[in-house]
């Protein structure tokens, strides 16, 4: 069973996470999946998909 505790540091799932800025915000892409992608039309944050 896993020590919920303690909160990690980082998000489990998110350790490839990279991203880009773009003229009308940012792009997140997965290193190790550069084509899965997420579009939004408001801003969310990493937390909402882990």
């Amino acid at each position: 069973m896993a020590d919920r505790g303690e909160p990690s540091s980082e998000p489990e799932g998110t350790a490839t996470i990279e991203a880009y800025e773009i003229e009308d915000g940012v792009v997140f892409y997965d290193a190790e999946n550069p084509l899965a992608w997420v579009e939004a039309n408001r801003t969310l944050t990493l937390e909402e998909f882990v």
